[in-house]
């Protein structure tokens, strides 16, 4: 943190500023500048919140240098992290295609997709057996009995699960199903979720927040990372803006922004971003193009009649031709799907 005081700071002022950042566990450093004095500190307590020091008397700005994700970032671990589940790694030299319908309808339906997503090359299956939903009338999930469905599903076609969990109340229950835990937008700041999540062994892939900036989408996983869970998988789904063209406006600059920033592997979910099949392939393309170590594409055979997102799911003859387009990519930029 760099501390500049007022030019009319007295010596008794500047000694105070000094003797409260001590006191917080901060090393200070004088200099001069052209702009007064100069404190540059290391160190300090853990979560100090720095607005303390603006509102000390003589202080004109103070400018926080140290990030305030400790596991998260770079600093703590330069070497990317690879999440192993059974045979697949997220993270690695090749792009992980999760794929399946927003929500699990019936056994029908998912155990169809399943073995559409399966053949066409994806590697993890998704479906939502609790829906977080904008209104309290419109499909929930089916709960338990669609976690098993998903399960069977996945497990006779070959597949991995990940799945959302949306409180703290149905890890275990959720933990019992899934190979990888799911939060959603919604609740990437649903804390006590979050230290639920770090207290298992089993991966979370966690969506950014639809009016989230990168730091505090970091700070989430930092929840997850400080109880113990080190494997975090970021996923960027697009955030809210002015524009009303998309259901989202798909922050592709976030995928080169984390990965600068920290370890965790990241994956990108266009479904929901764009919100519209049309635009789907394209952002897909985008994405590998981009970097990401995964991709989340919502798929079902009938989306007229889906229970949830129809709009924004391909059907199986797109994600079939998506993959293709994929594969063609990845071998372009040096990897695999």
């Amino acid at each position: 943190m760099i501390v500049i005081l007022e030019n009319k700071a007295t010596q008794e002022e500047l000694q105070n500023v000094i003797a409260y950042l001590e006191n917080n566990g901060f090393s200070v450093y004088k200099s001069s500048g052209e702009d007064g004095i100069v404190l540059r500190t290391t160190g300090g307590e853990p979560n100090f919140d720095f607005r303390k020091i603006e509102i000390i008397p003589a202080v004109a700005d103070v400018y926080p240098v140290a990030e305030p994700y400790k596991l998260a970032g770079r600093n703590y671990k330069d070497d990317k992290t690879i999440i192993k589940v059974g045979n697949v790694e997220v993270g690695g030299n090749e792009v992980i295609v999760i794929a399946g319908p927003c929500s699990i309808e019936s056994e029908e339906q998912i155990f169809t997709i399943a073995e559409i997503v399966a053949k066409s090359g994806a590697k993890i299956l998704r479906g939502g057996a609790f829906k977080p939903r904008t209104s309290p009338y419109s499909f929930q999930g089916l709960g338990e009995e669609g976690l098993k469905l998903i399960r069977a599903a996945a497990d006779k076609n070959g597949l991995l699960v990940v799945t959302e969990v949306i409180d703290s109340s149905q890890v275990d229950l959720v933990e019992n199903y899934t190979d990888i835990f799911q939060v959603g937008s919604r609740n990437m700041q649903n804390f006590p979720l979050l230290k639920s999540l770090g207290n298992k062994k089993k991966p979370v892939l966690l969506k950014r927040g639809y009016a989230s900036k990168i730091d505090e989408w970091l700070m989430s996983a930092e929840y997850i990372l400080s109880g113990g869970n080190m494997e975090v998988l970021l996923c960027e789904r697009g955030i809210r803006t002015f524009e009303t063209e998309t259901r989202n406006t798909f922050d592709i600059s976030a995928i080169p922004v984390i990965q600068r920033k920290s370890h965790l592997p990241i994956a990108a979910d266009p479904s929901h971003a764009i919100g519209y099949r049309d635009k789907i392939i394209p952002m897909a393309r985008a994405a590998v193009a981009a970097g990401a170590d995964a991709l989340m594409i919502e798929v079902h055979h009938n989306p007229e009649k889906a229970l949830s997102d129809g709009p924004q799911a391909l059907v199986p003859v797109e994600f079939e031709d998506m993959m293709k387009q994929l594969k063609r990519i990845a071998e372009v930029i040096g990897r695999k799907i």
